[in-house]
């Protein structure tokens, strides 16, 4: 049931992946998922470009040197988790999102139907027993220095995908929707 599905998503990071692979295959099931999320006046506004295989050491090193070109206070400890986490995953997804060109719905519509889409691949992901993360490192906003990217299109964030062996922890919050709801 899609709810039980919803309430056990969790986010599953990089260290925690094994080393199976991901198939093409699986990707491909997750990112079709993503392309039935909701878009207002149909602009499906989502973007993806998958690193899968050699082109996450890439990726790993792309974002490490510019960690190191960039931090205000370095970390060898941080340098390494830039560099690596990208090949312990399955594959990386960069979540993009096209604004549309005559601007006809406000941007933030824009991202939240990307980050709808996210959602579809996370859930999906998780039901294919696939760990996935969403990271928002600063390296986001020059993803175009390292991959090619249209004009009015960037970076929201890095989806990381991984299969995991450990269960995952029962979900908890901090206050029920009673408390977060107002009825009128």
């Amino acid at each position: 049931m899609i709810s039980e599905i919803i309430k056990n998503r969790r986010a599953v990071f990089p260290a925690q992946y094994n080393s199976q692979p991901i198939t093409k295959e699986e990707i491909l099931s997750i990112l079709e998922a993503a392309n039935w999320a909701p878009t207002h006046r149909r602009t499906e506004p989502w973007r993806f470009k998958v690193f899968h295989g050699e082109s996450q050491a890439t990726l790993g090193k792309f974002m490490a040197e510019y960690y190191k070109e960039t931090a205000a206070k370095y970390s060898e400890f941080t340098y390494n988790k830039f560099l690596n986490n990208p090949v312990k995953a399955g594959c990386v997804i960069a979540i993009c999102m096209q604004r549309d060109e005559k601007e006809s719905i406000p941007e933030w519509e824009e991202i939240a139907a990307t980050a709808m889409a996210v959602q579809n691949m996370w859930l999906t992901a998780h039901s294919m027993k696939i760990g996935a993360y969403w990271s928002s490192p600063g390296v986001i906003n020059s993803m175009d220095q390292h991959i090619a990217m249209e004009e009015g299109e960037r970076c929201l964030g890095l989806f990381y995908l991984g299969k995991f062996d450990d269960e995952l922890p029962e979900g908890t919050r901090k206050t029920t929707i009673e408390e977060k709801t107002t009825w009128l």
